[in-house]
Order: C-alpha cells, then sequence, then structure tokens
C-alpha cells in the first residue's frame, strides 16, 4: 500500500459520520435552510454555508460572499469563514485550512471546527439552537483567612507522606549486569 493510500486509510478511519450530521442538523437549524441533495462535504465545499452560518451568528461578520466563479474564486469564501471564526474566538488549532475543506483533504478537522464554532456560539451568547457542550465560565473563589490558615496545616499526597507509605525498597525491573 502506498504512502498515500496509507494516509487516506487513516483520515478516514478518524471521521466520524455522527458529528458530521449533528454539524450539519446544526447548520440548518440555524440557517433555516435544508442542505443540497449532496454529501456533506461537497455542501460545504464553496464556503457559502459556512459563510451563511458565521454572519447568522455574528451578523456583518463576512460582508461579501462569493456565490459564483472558479475554484479560487470560492476558496475565498472557506478563507474569509475561518478568519470570522477566529475573530469569533475559535482558537487557532481547531481550525482548518482551506485545502482541508475544499480538496477534502481533512473532513474530520473542518467537523470539529464547526462544533467548536457551536461552543463559542454558546459562550458568546447566540440564543438559537445549541452545538456540544458549553464552554466551561470561570468559577471565583473567596476564602477567609481562617479557611486559608486551615487549609496549609494539611500536608498533600505530593508532599510525600501518605501514612507511612513511601517508595523504599521498590525495584523495577532487574539492574544492569556489566
Amino acid at each position: 500500500m502506498s504512502l498515500t493510500a496509507q494516509v487516506n486509510a487513516k483520515m478516514a478511519g478518524k471521521r466520524d459520520q455522527k458529528l458530521d450530521q449533528e454539524a450539519q442538523e446544526w447548520i440548518e437549524a440555524i440557517l433555516g435552510e435544508k442542505f443540497p441533495a449532496m454529501p456533506y462535504e461537497d455542501a460545504l465545499k464553496d464556503g457559502i454555508i459556512l459563510c451563511k452560518l458565521m454572519n447568522k451568528l455574528q451578523p456583518g461578520a463576512i460582508p461579501k460572499i462569493t456565490t459564483k466563479g472558479g475554484g479560487f474564486a470560492l476558496r475565498e469564501n472557506v478563507s474569509q469563514f475561518c478568519n470570522a471564526a477566529h475573530k469569533y474566538g475559535v482558537p487557532d488549532n481547531e481550525l482548518f485550512q482551506t485545502v482541508d475543506l475544499f480538496e477534502k483533504k481533512n473532513i474530520p478537522q473542518v467537523t470539529m471546527a464547526i462544533h467548536a464554532l457551536g461552543r463559542y456560539a454558546q459562550k458568546n451568547g447566540y440564543q438559537g439552537p445549541v452545538l456540544g457542550v458549553k464552554l466551561a465560565e470561570e468559577n471565583k473563589r473567596e476564602f477567609s483567612e481562617e479557611q486559608l490558615r486551615a487549609g496549609s496545616a494539611v500536608i498533600g499526597l505530593q508532599a510525600g507522606y501518605n501514612k507511612g507509605a513511601n517508595q523504599s525498597g521498590i525495584a523495577f525491573g532487574t539492574s544492569r549486569h556489566m
């Protein structure tokens, strides 16, 4: 098996159709329209649906969506979506490259980016349909001086005390004979 075939097989193994379906249903619920009768990745390929989605979440995020033209012009939509998603709060490591979608090189990464966008939509106060779990928020706690003093008297397990147990006498494997 060639290296390319091995890489493609590994990428196909990462893909979860359930996650793709969840992302598609979320997009359809927000846009209020069904995907065209084609595979998920083909419907997203030109970036038009993604740009519409971003504009629903943050009106005016992508002012000009290219609807016709060659492949290069339509790739710009995907690039604009990624830039707008980054400005919306989605971290770079959860976004995808244009070629990942346009050339179908890494569709699981595209789906991961849509799920990340769903999480950040909740965090940014979007009140529409929900995708994924809500991101955790700060849980700041205030302790009294008495509570802080009581905590300083506790010896944690990291300090090496565990009711007299220690690691002396433990040998991992045999010693090296020279």
